[in-house]
Parts: C-alpha cells; structure tokens; sequence
C-alpha cells in the first residue's frame, strides 16, 4: 500500500514539472543567443527590445553594424519596451530636444493567440521621422494584434549624425541607419521561426523616411532573400528630401560645432568624433535649422564611393531602377491627398513671439528660407539657378498672392507635390517601365478629425484635408492622430490590416483592399491607381497622378 502511495505522489510530482516545462511555455523562446523571455499582453505576446547588432558605440560608431555576438548565461528579459535611438527629436517638447540613447540596435516582435494557428506571416515594420528622429515605440500595434492576422517586427535604427553623417568617402561613407535595417531584416529572417513567424512570407512596410527606408532597402538586387512583398507609405527613394547633396560640407561643419577643429581629412574627423559624447554629436543637430524643425532632414541618405566599405548605395536610386539590378518583388507605393500637411503646417506658428505666422514672414524671406524649406539648396550650381527656381514655383502655386492663411491650400499643395507626389509618381514610372514584378499604387484622400497638422498647429480653424500618416495611423496607432476612428476609418482600418497579411502570402503578388484588386503598372502607359475614400475604394487610370 505503501508503495502504491509513493508512486501516486511521484507520478503527480512529474506530471506538475511536465505541465510548467519551459519548452511548452510560449513567453520562452529558444535563440543561438540563449533563452529569452516575453510578456503575456491579453490577446498578443510580445519579445521586446532584442539586440540584432553590437552596441554601435566606441570603436563601433560610424560604422557598419556588426552582427550581436554574445550569449546569454541567463534568460533574456525581451519585457522591456525598446528606447529610442538617440535624437534630436522634433516632438519634444522645450529647447532641448535630445532624447534616446545610442545602444538602441533591436527588434520587438508582437505575435497574436490564435489557437488555430500554429505559424503566422510576418511584416516587418520601419519607422519614419525624417531619418532623424521617432522609434519603434512610436507608431502603436494594438489594432493589429486584436485582428490577430501576422506577427509585427518593429525595427530600431541610428538616426540623425549618428545614422547618416557623411563625407563621400571610404572613410565615413554614411548610410548606417540604412545598414543596420538590412542586418535586422537579415535577423529576422534567420530566427523569426523561433517565434511562429514564417520566414517565407514577410512583408517589409513603413511609413514617410521608413517608407523610403523600404524602397531602398528593396533598391538591393538581393532584397527578394529577405521578403517576399515591400509597401512604402507616403515616402520613396525618389523625394527630394531622401538622397541629398552636401554631405561632405555639413559633416565637417558639425565637426566644428563640437570641437574638432577644421579637421584635415576624414579620417581625421571621424577619429575626432569618436571621442565626443553621443549626446554632443546629436545636440549639434540644432545648428543646421534655421528655424522651428527646418531642414526637418538635415541629415539622411547619400550616394556612397564604390570603395567604401560594404556600401549599401553606389548610385542614385533612379540609375538602380533604371539598370534594373534591384529586388524583383511585388511592391506598393503609395501617397495621401495632402501628404505635405505636415511640412506647410510648422509655417503657421508664430515660432520666434514675433506677432507674426513664419507663413506671413515667408514674404519677406522666401529666397531665403524656400530652398531649406523644399530641399533643393545643395542640387542648385548657382546662387542664380537657385533664385530662379525659387521665383518659378512661387509664381507657379500662389501667383502674386502674398502668402496667407487665404493662401494656405496653395501653399500646402506645393508641400505636397514637390515632397511626396511627384516623386512617388516619378518612382512608379521608372518601375513600370524597367520593373519585372508588379508595381502598385493608391491614393489616399478621407481626412482624420484630428491628424499631424492639427497637432502641430493646435489649430482647428483651417481645412488641412488628409495629411501625412491619415492613412497610416489607421493601421499603426499614432498620437498626433485622433486615437477614436469613426466608423468608416474602422472599416479603413480593418481593410488595410487585411491588406497586409494577404500580400505577405500572395504567391501571385496580388494586392487587394476591401472588394478592390489593385491593377498593376508594369507595362502600362497610363498609371493605374487605387483611390481609396470614406465611401470606398475604385481603380482609376491617368495620364498624369491627380
């Protein structure tokens, strides 16, 4: 009898260490690295704040990312959320405007319970902010895990100085933000199966800098190893703001303005910086805007020397696609009715307590102020070349009207379609003309209550229309944006997120949005564009985007 005791009470001590092993817990996941631990959020997992590179700090600062190297003698703990990469940050508030850190090279992956699942697709998900601020934590994943259709990888990445100083040559060739996007989405083909993700369908998404992020990273003849589908929001590699001029110039300025002297050489000035804090390299951003958060891009992507480095881009992003040497995958570009809301609206602040709108002193200084303001300073030979451009699309948009808030629509447009729609036109022209897989595009056009430029003005007495991130946001939870969606934008919303987790799937590369079946550009003569709107969505055909 006894004996029959002593093995009921055996039996049941195994069978409780059986039902809580850690291999049948869903918040242990098995890496290379070691045993890392997520948190249990209600209706989704998350595995946050996981390191895909080494510390880009010391020796590693301005330099190509190097692969995370070390093991864990201990369970990682992946609870906590990922920081930001340091900064100066548009969005913060007061005179300093630093914030983040720069040991910031993660990913977070947030995987939905779906009992009927035991694999999910994956997209991948780049942030924007000018290449120069915002983070992973920035845009929400709430409304994506209650629909529970993918896991959602949110990658981190250098920004501002520390992610895009350049000067043109082997030695500080820039583009580091870009390089470290690649390794993430290299990682995350590499362990996302650990997580239930399927590697063979992962689709990469971002929005504004990220959407262009996503353009150039799909510029890499190889990209179609590393996703199967790319989708850029309201960004492309094409805009004005993305590839710039004067790299070189403004990387020894900066050098300057932290004590390195008028340095030499390259070598020179990297050695220097590398010995400056972090935070005195990013503070300097502050010397290179004229005024509020302009240039809003002062630092960003270059064309690289052919000897540098693993260099990540030797030409211009139009000469790629030309070649057609880019990855042949199944790509969305896409751009908002409005989408330069959020540049024009920063002019209607009275910023410098002058009794006056930096719209109404932009009279007065717009030869000044418009080649910062439009990003074509440093692609102009001459003073003359420059002054001239100036007056054309001045007189092109507004005439002879003084700039107002009468004015303002006008004004805005030009935001518009210098920034963001003619250069997304520009790209879907190049890829239907040298492109092999489908190109697609929408236009969004259902304006939020509340969107970036009503948060950026604190004004409700002007029509903005729909501004950048209106369509974004519905899918990626902002706080410049109205966080409670009307009906037809809960509709939107789920149309968008449906979207996504059927073109990470589609062996045909098809797109569709609600009943509607994007048409592809490849080979057209008119472009085929997808209007989305409150009441629907409809495929129309021009000569000319709208």
């Amino acid at each position: 009898m006894n004996c029959v005791r002593l093995f009921l009470v055996i039996n049941c001590l195994w069978l409780g260490s059986s039902a809580s092993d850690p291999d049948d817990d869903p918040l242990l996941v098995e890496l290379p690295q070691g045993k890392l631990r997520g948190r249990d959020n209600g209706n989704y997992f998350s595995y946050e704040s996981i390191p895909y590179a080494q510390s880009p700090t010391g020796d590693l600062r301005f330099e190509a990312p190097e692969p995370y190297k070390q093991k864990w003698l201990d369970t990682f703990d992946a609870t906590q959320s990922p920081v930001a990469c340091l900064q100066w940050d548009q969005f913060t508030q007061g005179d300093n405007k630093l914030a983040g850190e720069e040991d910031c090279l993660t990913v977070s992956i947030y995987k939905p319970k779906n009992s009927s699942r035991i694999s999910y697709p994956v997209v991948a998900h780049i942030h924007g902010g000018a290449f120069m601020f915002g983070g992973a934590a920035q845009n929400g994943h709430e409304n994506v895990m209650r629909k529970g259709k993918f896991i959602l990888v949110k990658i981190s990445y250098r920004l501002g100085p520390l992610g895009y100083i350049s000067t043109g040559d082997a030695d500080l060739p820039g583009n580091y933000g870009l390089k470290d996007q690649r390794l993430a989405l290299q990682w995350i083909k590499q362990n996302i199966a650990s997580f239930g993700g399927e590697p063979e369908n992962i689709l990469l998404v971002g929005h504004s800098a990220g959407g262009a992020s996503v353009h150039l990273q799909l510029l890499r003849e190889d990209f179609s190893q590393l996703a199967r589908a790319a989708i850029s929001f309201s960004g492309n590699a094409l805009d004005p703001w993305v590839v710039q001029s004067g790299a070189r110039g403004r990387a020894f300025e900066l050098g300057r303005i932290v004590g390195c002297g008028l340095a030499e050489d390259s070598a020179t000035l990297k050695k220097c910086l590398k010995s400056k804090t972090a935070s005195e390299i990013v503070t300097a951003v502050r010397s290179f805007l004229i005024f509020s958060y302009v240039p809003f891009a002062p630092f960003g992507v270059v064309v690289e020397p052919a000897d540098a480095p693993e260099a990540f881009l030797t030409q211009d992003p139009s000469e790629v696609i030309k070649s057609g040497k880019f990855g042949q995958v199944p790509w969305a570009v896409t751009y908002v009715t409005e989408d330069g809301g959020y540049n024009a609206a920063l002019l209607l602040d009275d910023w410098n307590n002058s009794g006056k709108t930096l719209l109404e002193q932009l009279n007065d200084r717009w030869f000044d102020w418009a080649p910062y303001l439009l990003f074509y300073r440093d692609s102009k030979k001459t003073i003359e070349e420059m002054d001239d451009y100036s007056r054309k699309i001045r007189q092109e948009y507004v005439g002879n009207q003084r700039f107002t808030d009468d004015s303002y629509w006008k004004f805005q447009q030009m935001f518009t379609d210098i920034l963001f729609k003619n250069s997304t036109q520009d790209s879907l022209d190049l890829h239907r003309k040298y492109g092999k897989s489908p190109a697609y595009a929408f236009v969004y056009d259902n304006p939020a209550d509340r969107g970036i430029a009503q948060f950026l003005t604190k004004r409700r007495d002007i029509h903005f229309g729909t501004v950048h991130g209106d369509d974004y946001f519905l899918i990626f939870e902002n706080v410049v944006r109205h966080v409670q969606l009307r009906p037809d934008e809960e509709r939107i919303s789920k149309n968008f997120i449906n979207m996504l987790a059927d073109f990470a799937v589609s062996d045909k590369g098809t797109l569709t949005f609600g009943d509607c079946v994007f048409q592809d550009n490849v080979g057209s003569d008119n472009f085929k564009l997808l209007s989305i709107t409150r009441e629907g969505c409809e495929n129309k055909e021009y000569a000319e985007f709208p």
